[in-house]
């Protein structure tokens, strides 16, 4: 018995934590106003149950008393007609009416006291009732916003946690920026230095730039030294500096 408690016992535990996820408190305080304002309904109609059967009483008292006052003056009259067996029956009737009124008056007076205590219970019940549904509207504001508030906390955290992976992605990018760069210094230094010049030239190549070089600076000498004969003795300059080699 000990063992099938203590199961009843976590079972309801464990179906408390799953209610209480699963609650909306909102719901629950609506209903729970719901079931107050059945209650007020009930009290109405109980009050409305006994003022209507005090009602009822105060119309019967009011027949009899009616019944006993016509009673009297039949009582009356048949004295004066000298019949005191009819005054005397009469007179009987109205004591039994008496009677009657008087278990209604009692009747009456505890339905009154009745529906006063029902109705005081009423007012306070309305009072709780009512002030129970602004705190209830209250609570429900209160709890509307911080669950706004609360996704908007979640959805911040999300957002930092992919700024965050974006600001990885940003540092990655720079790291890969500055390397192209820096490989580009590089080969610009290598283009400075000549390193990178044609590898893909023939071999002999610098003989033949060194032969141009001398053919080039051969017509500069040519030229020069004909510009010092006709700027010097007026002698016509040789063949050979006039046009070019000798045939």
């Amino acid at each position: 018995m000990g063992l099938m408690k203590r199961f009843s016992e976590v079972m309801k535990a464990k179906t408390s934590k799953m209610l209480d996820k699963a609650e909306d408190p909102r719901e629950t305080l609506d209903y729970s106003y719901e079931k107050q304002l059945e209650m007020v309904q009930k009290v109405r109609r109980g009050l409305a149950d006994v003022a209507t059967s005090r009602k009822r009483l105060e119309l019967q008292t009011t027949q009899l008393k009616a019944s006993a006052d016509k009673l009297e003056q039949q009582a009356r009259q048949a004295v004066g007609a000298g019949r005191e067996d009819l005054a005397r029956e009469a007179l009987n009737r109205r004591g039994g009416i008496q009677q009657q009124l008087e278990a209604l008056d009692a009747q009456r007076a505890q339905l009154q006291g009745e529906e006063d205590k029902l109705t005081l219970a009423l007012q306070r019940l309305q009072t709780k009732v009512e002030a129970f549904r602004t705190k209830k509207e209250t609570i429900k504001a209160t709890y509307t916003a911080a669950e706004a508030t609360s996704k908007i906390g979640e959805a911040v955290s999300g957002i930092s946690e992919e700024m965050g992976d974006v600001g990885l992605a940003i540092q990655r990018a720079e790291d890969k920026t500055a390397t192209m760069q820096a490989r580009a210094g590089a080969v610009d230094e290598l283009i400075a230095s000549g390193v990178l010049d044609d590898v893909t030239a023939l071999p002999g190549g610098d003989i033949q730039r060194e032969l141009d070089a001398l053919s080039a600076g051969s017509s500069v000498d040519a030229e020069l030294a004909k510009m010092k004969a006709e700027l010097g003795s007026g002698a016509p300059a040789p063949k050979e500096l006039e046009g070019g080699e000798s045939k």
